[in-house]
């Protein structure tokens, strides 16, 4: 005869403890600032927004001091799409009133996650006026037809 060992309320409350931390892990990861630049690469972060709608997840990046021919849209992964542009002139610190740091960036980088699937093929991308927008259908969209 087995005997199965039964959980003590201390075996469930370790568990809750160690989701809660994993979870807490994760969140700090996405919400602790970080420099949205690399000296290294001459690359800064553009500001970005992804907005999920019914059919499709629409990606906004702001691209100042860009042409259309320097974008490059590419999907990492099912949900990680990557943006570089080469800037017209290079940017550097004094231009946006820092004083104390040294550095110029002529490029933009960023990878940015989409949170639902989407279908990375059919993606459609538009530039305007230093706006890029990056449209990509959702996958699961099905019509229901009514009679």
């Amino acid at each position: 005869m087995s005997e199965r060992r039964r959980r003590s309320i201390f075996d469930f409350i370790e568990e809750y403890f160690e989701d809660l931390e994993t979870w807490a892990e994760r969140v700090r990861e996405t919400v602790i600032e970080r420099p949205s630049w690399d000296h290294r690469a001459c690359t800064i972060e553009p500001l970005c927004d992804v907005f999920v709608t019914a059919t499709e997840v629409i990606v906004t990046a702001d691209l100042p001091y860009t042409n259309k021919n320097a974008v490059k849209v590419k999907p990492i992964s099912s949900e990680v799409i990557e943006i570089k542009a080469k800037m017209r002139r290079k940017v550097c610190f004094e231009d946006f009133g820092i004083t104390h740091r040294k550095g110029e960036f002529s490029t933009f980088h960023c990878q940015t996650r989409i949170p639902v699937p989407v279908n990375m093929n059919k993606r459609k991308v538009l530039f305007k006026r230093g706006i890029l927008e990056i449209h990509l259908p959702r996958k699961g969209i099905h019509e229901i037809k009514v009679e």
